[in-house]
């Protein structure tokens, strides 16, 4: 899965309700763009180079999927909706909103219309001091300069007033820190590991990934079902208790909560479609033997997919053993996981129908299945 592209940037507003200005722009990027890790203080400056109203500036730290002249469009197109409008080109004018790309990690662009590092962030102190809040150590690509030294060689005497107000963080609506364990499930193809993994690094979590790829069994399984499921499932159920009694053992206090891609449940799940009813029930005395002294999620989430989407996704994905997966065969797991799933009294359980839904590359889905899962 790719990795987020780290973006500082550049907030100011010198007309209406400055601090809402501010706010509402913020709100907006992270609706649109994408995760905001850290905001800075605001701080009022005098307009730089015109006569007008003070500023309220401030800066903040963004990740994105989007390469940057998506982010920048998405930025002028933030703007205009929130009642910016250019009157004269190329000079300074007072402005409800200005949003400005100053850096997008190490990388340098020169086109014609996006110059990163922003070319006057250097000269506007402005912009350095609330970058140096939350950036203090990042360096410039070019001058090779921490952003604190830019400050202290900065030529702009302008002076700045903190405000003793604070902007919030729209990230925070989502209080999955309440929960210590939190299990993502679903069928093959569902995207779990997808999800895991984006709320791990959105919000702070330590991730756990089953290591489903490190089962020899599996390809088999896929060529001779009869002969390999209960040697597949015997190795799943063995590898899923050692990894979860490993990880859940192992305690950081430097991350917020723990997010998996699967419960060692679905190891009963599975193994009642793939075997027989005499392995079954040797099987499921063993699960339990397991599974009495198993950590439980205290937030049990199962992605919903139909077969259709299930399909292709599997198809996109493109594991070779995966590919002639029978519709059948995805149907019984999602009847097995649901059947499941209403007779778990003592589970907390969300069951999110994502079939319309595309929480990987569309981000207004990915924050509607946070919605769901933290009951927003």
């Amino acid at each position: 899965m790719l990795k987020p592209k780290t973006y500082h940037i550049a907030l100011g507003s010198n007309k209406g309700d400055k601090f809402k200005n501010l706010q509402d722009a913020i709100d907006t990027i992270y609706v649109r763009v994408g995760n905001i890790k850290l905001i800075s203080k605001i701080y009022k400056s005098p307009a730089f180079g015109f006569e007008s109203d003070d500023f309220y500036n401030c800066c903040l730290v963004l990740e994105s999927y989007l390469q940057p002249q998506e982010v920048l469009d998405l930025l002028l197109n933030i703007e205009t909706d929130l009642g910016r409008t250019r009157t004269q080109a190329n000079t300074y004018e007072a402005r409800i909103i200005d949003l400005d790309i100053v850096l997008a990690e190490n990388e340098i662009i020169n086109t014609a219309t996006l110059q990163v590092p922003h070319p006057e962030m250097a000269k506007r102190r402005f912009v350095l001091l609330p970058l140096n809040d939350i950036a203090s150590k990042l360096k410039h690509p070019v001058n090779n300069m921490q952003v604190s030294v830019l400050l202290e060689n900065c030529d702009d005497d302008s002076v700045l007033e903190p405000i003793n107000i604070w902007l919030k963080n729209p990230s925070k609506q989502h209080q999955f820190s309440k929960f210590n364990y939190i299990a993502i499930e679903g069928n093959i193809g569902a995207g779990k590991t997808s999800l895991a993994t984006k709320m791990a690094h959105d919000f702070n979590a330590r991730l756990i990934l089953e290591r489903f790829a490190d089962n020899p069994f599996l390809p088999k399984f896929y060529e001779d079902a009869n002969r390999y499921a209960f040697t597949l499932e015997m190795s799943f159920l063995a590898d899923r208790y050692q990894q979860i009694s490993d990880d859940l053992s192992q305690l950081d206090l430097f991350k917020d909560f723990i997010v998996s891609d699967y419960d060692i449940f679905k190891s009963l799940i599975f193994s009642k479609i793939t075997l027989n009813e005499d392995e079954f029930n040797l099987y499921r005395k063993l699960f339990y033997l397991m599974y009495k002294d198993i950590a439980k999620p205290e937030l049990y989430v199962y992605l919903y997919q139909n077969t259709e989407r299930l399909q292709e996704n599997i198809k996109k994905r493109g594991r070779d053993y995966e590919q002639n997966i029978a519709n059948e065969y995805l149907e019984k797991i999602n009847a097995g996981y649901l059947d499941f799933l209403k007779t778990q009294k003592d589970f907390n359980v969300k069951i999110i129908d994502v079939s319309n839904r595309d929480f990987v590359g569309n981000r207004a889905d990915y924050l509607w299945v946070l919605n769901e899962i933290s009951g927003e």
